[in-house]
């Protein structure tokens, strides 16, 4: 999440209690990200050693830590005790939790073309494009973004926090959503969809995708222009699907996962891996579709062979036990 007004690191660091460990970046912080989506300017933290070297190689430009150790050129090292912690409080206080007690905000823009049904709650600086249709019982939380002409049936909800949480002393603590989630134009999303937003950056929905019914996308995914995506698909945070990508119902996709363009995923596959694009998968975890056909005829052929195997031991037997 980029910041409307910069921070000074001695400001912050004041505010919050930090020690600067070193200071190798002469700007302004600009943005509050998580590791995976920092760039230049930005704040993150970092508190398990084994991550240490990917926030210090990051572009992050201020790391806030729970070790003393040597700055990387360019960056700036904050001390805290509990770097979760002290994240997790500036990211609520630069994008803190919005109540609203009216159906649709005050702060929301929607174009006056934008058909909206009874009982659809809109929240706190909602952007809403030209000639959408919004059937009822859908929720849209704040700082989501709708292009044109985009239609979402009843019961869905878009932009819920993202479900991550950071485990403190044998308890799961709720990481802070500060990012938000934008719908290109053109998108149909069907009834009882569930799309969160991201943790710090943005969930996105490409022009012209369509999604059916009981979708999850989690946290961050980025889904590209013109995929079809059939019921009960669950695709984990993160995780980047390229343009007219087809994935047929029950398709489980793990977290981080990347699949080309015009891949196709065939019904109860699981994706565990990237997969490259203009193939067609299948299977458990997804395989191309030829082999995975393969592999299952001649499971089916297994039992015939052994009988066989079996009768042919059984007959071995026979022969010895009369020599």
């Amino acid at each position: 999440m980029k910041l409307e007004t910069p921070l000074e690191i001695f400001d912050l660091a004041n505010d919050y209690q930090l020690k600067i460990i070193d200071n190798q970046y002469q700007g302004k912080i600009y943005g509050i990200n998580e590791i995976h989506k920092v760039s230049i300017g930005d704040i993150t933290f970092v508190d398990t050693p084994k991550y240490f070297d990917k926030a210090l190689n990051s572009e992050a430009s201020v790391i806030i830590i729970n070790q003393k150790i040597d700055c990387p050129e360019g960056k700036v090292l904050l001390y805290s005790s509990n770097p979760f912690k002290t994240y997790n409080q500036i990211a609520k206080d630069h994008r803190p939790f919005l109540f609203s007690n009216q159906m649709i905000s005050k702060s929301a823009e929607i174009d006056p073309s934008t058909k909206i049904f009874p009982n659809v709650f809109i929240g706190e600086h909602v952007k809403i494009g030209k000639n959408c249709i919004i059937y009822p019982n859908v929720t849209i939380y704040s700082h989501t973004i709708i292009e044109d002409h985009v239609i979402i049936h009843s019961n869905t909800a878009i932009g819920s926090d993202a479900f991550y949480y950071n485990k403190q002393n044998e308890v799961y603590e709720k990481m802070h959503s500060i990012g938000h989630t934008h719908i290109e134009s053109h998108v149909e999303i069907g009834s009882n969809c569930s799309i969160d937003r991201g943790v710090s950056g943005i969930t996105r929905i490409g022009k012209g995708s369509k999604l059916d019914n009981q979708i999850h996308i989690a946290h961050g995914v980025t889904i590209g222009e013109n995929c079809l995506l059939c019921a009960q698909v669950a695709i984990a945070g993160k995780s980047k699907i390229g343009n007219h990508v087809t994935i047929y119902g029950k398709v489980g996709i793990s977290k981080g996962i990347t699949i080309g363009d015009f891949a196709i995923i065939l019904a109860s596959s699981n994706v565990d891996k990237n997969l490259e694009g203009h193939r067609r998968y299948f299977g458990s975890p997804a395989i191309e579709a030829r082999q995975a056909m393969k592999y299952f005829a001649s499971l089916r052929l297994l039992p015939d062979y052994i009988k066989k195997i079996n009768l042919m031991l059984k007959e071995s037997e026979m022969t010895s036990i009369k020599q």
